[in-house]
């Protein structure tokens, strides 16, 4: 699914609503999102799932191609943790 898939979603379930509107809305609601997980936040949204950071400490990693040893640095991800029912829904397909 793309991003204008999701706003022609918002788009047919408020009939009213104009592409630009439904995109400004989907732009906000990610925006607070990304700078909620920089600043070090969990976010949860009900049935479908929490997004929150991970740190990864330093560590050696080694290169495949040549198996030479190589510094990895520290890092921070994020960590997508699916809810009960969203793991459910896909299990039934």
């Amino acid at each position: 699914m793309k991003r204008s898939d999701i706003v022609r979603s918002i788009q047919v379930q408020f009939k009213h609503m104009r592409a630009s509107d439904a995109a400004a809305i989907l732009d906000t609601v990610t925006d607070h999102m990304i700078e909620s997980v920089a600043t070090g936040h969990r976010i949860e949204v009900r049935g479908f799932g929490t997004f929150q950071p991970r740190a990864r400490a330093t560590k050696i990693g080694y290169n495949p191609c040549t198996g030479q040893p190589m510094h990895l640095d520290a890092s921070t991800t994020i960590l997508f943790k699916p809810s009960r029912e969203l793991t459910k829904k896909m299990n039934e397909n």
